[in-house]
Parts: C-alpha cells; sequence; structure tokens
C-alpha cells in the first residue's frame, strides 16, 4: 500500500515551506491568521531565529521554548522542540499533521489528581480511624 501523500489546505509540506509567511496565513483558520497578521512576539521571533540556526546546522543544542501559543509552521516540520509545561520541558516532535496547531496542544500541562485515603482531621468520619 502505497503512502499517503501530506496535503495541508491542498498544498503539499515543499510547496508550504516554500510559501512566504503572508501567503501561509491565508491558509490557516482565523484565529491563527490573525495572530500571525499581527506579527511575532519577541519570544516568538527568537525561537524561529534558533529553529533557522538548527536547520541550517551552525548550532546542536535542542531547541527549549515557552511560546506555548506559536503555531507550527512548515519550517518546524522534522524538528524535535523542547516545550515549557509549567514544572520542565517536554520533548514534541513536530510531524506534518501538526501544522497549523499550536505548540501548547502537544504538552498537557494539567495531570490526573489521584486520591489517596483521607488524612487525619480531614473529615468527621475520620477522626474515628486509628492512627496506625
Amino acid at each position: 500500500m502505497a503512502k499517503k501523500i501530506f496535503r495541508y489546505r491542498g498544498k503539499t509540506l515543499e510547496e508550504l515551506q516554500k510559501m512566504n509567511i503572508t501567503d501561509f496565513a491565508e491558509l490557516l483558520p482565523a484565529r491563527e491568521r490573525r495572530s500571525i497578521k499581527r506579527g511575532f512576539t519577541d519570544a516568538e521571533k527568537r525561537l524561529l531565529a534558533r529553529i533557522k540556526k538548527v536547520r541550517e546546522g551552525k548550532t546542536k543544542k535542542p531547541i527549549k521554548t515557552h511560546c506555548r501559543d506559536m503555531i507550527v509552521l512548515p519550517e518546524m516540520v522534522g524538528l524535535i522542540i523542547h516545550v515549557h509545561r509549567g514544572q520542565g520541558f517536554v520533548p514534541v516532535s513536530i510531524m506534518e499533521d501538526m501544522i497549523g496547531h499550536r505548540l501548547g496542544e502537544f504538552t498537557l500541562n494539567r495531570t490526573r489528581v489521584q486520591h489517596s485515603a483521607p488524612g487525619i482531621g480531614a473529615t468527621r468520619s475520620s477522626a474515628a480511624v486509628s492512627v496506625k
């Protein structure tokens, strides 16, 4: 069975990578398009500069960022970006299907709460529980 060719709004990955940022923004949903048209923040510009250095082979350091609201661009595909999730950085391998989403969508920052037995003084009935 042949591998399915990736397309985003009718464009292949190579076509997307050749586009400039304003043409690519026209393919995005409204919220992401408006975000790009407003311009990148300083932190997002630094992230894009780091990505460019890694692509050119000038640095081998891992790309770490706190920009969870950065939109995944076609030039990021194939990289591993470490996204901060509140208590540490989580490596995210950027794939074609992630284009147009935000980095924070791929690093969950809330864990499921698992309660154990109630502590002493937690409830009125806990006074009857032995203190062993």
